[in-house]
């Protein structure tokens, strides 16, 4: 019976700790979507979000740059759309490696 106990307890810490961890990342999505409210427009924060639904990586890769350049004012805030697009279409650019053989 004691062996068991045990592994309710075990499950039970698991189950807490990855509650915590849920709750942890929606408060920081929350966070950061009031940023995104402050700095971006309407039309800009609707095209991240369908850019977070195609590709997650990208949406985090544009929300850093716009949270760093706004923090050292490096952009005019609201950002419109078009600087979304003009900022998408620079990070989404994929590094080509050529090997030229001799």
């Amino acid at each position: 019976m004691n062996g068991t106990d045990n592994n309710q307890n075990e499950d039970l810490k698991k189950y807490y700790k990855a509650q915590k961890e849920i709750a942890q990342q929606l408060e920081a999505e929350r966070q950061l979507n009031l940023v995104l409210r402050q700095l971006l427009t309407t039309q800009a924060r609707q095209r991240l979000k369908n850019v977070r639904l195609v590709n997650p990586e990208l949406y985090y890769k544009v929300v850093q740059s716009i949270v760093a350049a706004a923090k050292t004012g490096r952009i005019s805030v609201p950002v419109d759309d078009e600087s979304i697009k003009k900022l998408l279409i620079k990070l989404s650019e994929k590094r080509e490696t050529r090997i030229v053989r001799k």
